[in-house]
């Protein structure tokens, strides 16, 4: 039965995994804006996030100690990948890139799996954060509703980032025109490895932020994968703040095409982005860039 606590119950879970949604789609396309690489391990990534932060949690019983140890794991993975293979295939085709990712994204989920098997695990809610708390017209579980403060300062630091620091304006620059900024004298390199960096932190940071709500297993980052692609594609590549608007909208989309019959929250999902993609090719508020 439809009830005004289940569309408001249903429209706060769209709210959190949009939220959770943007946070993954940022690191995405920041990742290709700038690198001009498809990323097909960012799914892979997000994974390791999680695990890396149960990890931390077994040895600690933190779980804040989980989230640091999960973020700035993916960062050094990330600048690892960046330096050891993915820079060898920015002037190679697309199809190697995508390639060379959807492989190392293999390779990712069956070393999680070798070490932890494919059982399921789980970590905490923090003691502050867990149980249910009174919004008056209904109940709801207190840590989905930190995920989306907790989602929102994180997008704000990357915002602050991206738009109020050098190395934001560089990134942004390169997006624009990488040629040009190889060109004024900067390391296009370093400021490359950054940026992948940046973007497998956010994908990690949100695998392990995510793990008390959802279980983690070495195939998770699958289906979060494909979610990403279509709020990049919904969003606009290349802009942060599409990616946060495309992210809100299909995690609503999702939820609240739950609530009525959960086997068409997909197919709801692919319509949203084959009509923006009629309407408006480069998505929301993605410009024309690189092809």
């Amino acid at each position: 039965m439809l009830t005004w606590s289940n569309f408001l119950s249903q429209l706060f879970n769209g709210l959190a995994l949009g939220a959770l949604l943007a946070l993954i789609s940022s690191g995405l396309t920041i990742i290709y804006g700038t690198l001009g690489v498809l990323n097909l391990a960012h799914g892979a990534m997000f994974m390791l996030g999680g695990y890396a932060g149960y990890v931390a949690y077994q040895a600690t019983e933190s779980f804040a100690v989980a989230v640091i140890a999960g973020t700035l794991f993916l960062l050094i993975v990330g600048i690892v990948i960046e330096r050891l293979i993915v820079r060898h295939f920015y002037n190679r085709p697309h199809e190697d890139q995508l390639l060379v990712t959807f492989g190392l994204g293999i390779c990712f989920v069956e070393i999680v799996r070798f070490f932890f098997s494919s059982l399921s695990k789980s970590v905490p809610a923090p003691p502050l954060l867990s149980g249910i708390t009174s919004l008056g017209v209904m109940l709801y579980p207190t840590y989905r509703l930190a995920v989306v403060g907790i989602v929102a300062v994180a997008l704000i630091a990357l915002f602050f980032v991206l738009y109020r620091t050098r190395i934001g304006l560089i990134v942004r620059a390169g997006i624009e025109d990488s040629m040009m900024v190889d060109s004024l004298g900067i390391d296009v390199g370093r400021v490359f490895m950054v940026v992948f960096g940046i973007g497998a932190m956010a994908a990690g940071f949100a695998g392990i932020v995510n793990a008390p709500v959802v279980s983690l297993t070495p195939d998770m980052g699958e289906a979060i994968l494909v979610q990403t692609f279509v709020v990049v594609v919904i969003g606009g590549v290349g802009s942060f703040t599409g990616a946060v608007l495309g992210g809100i909208l299909a995690g609503e989309i999702i939820s609240l095409t739950s609530m009525v019959n959960p086997g068409y929250a997909y197919v709801m999902l692919f319509a949203a982005m084959t009509l923006v993609l009629l309407v408006r090719p480069h998505g929301l508020l993605g410009t024309r860039g690189r092809e």
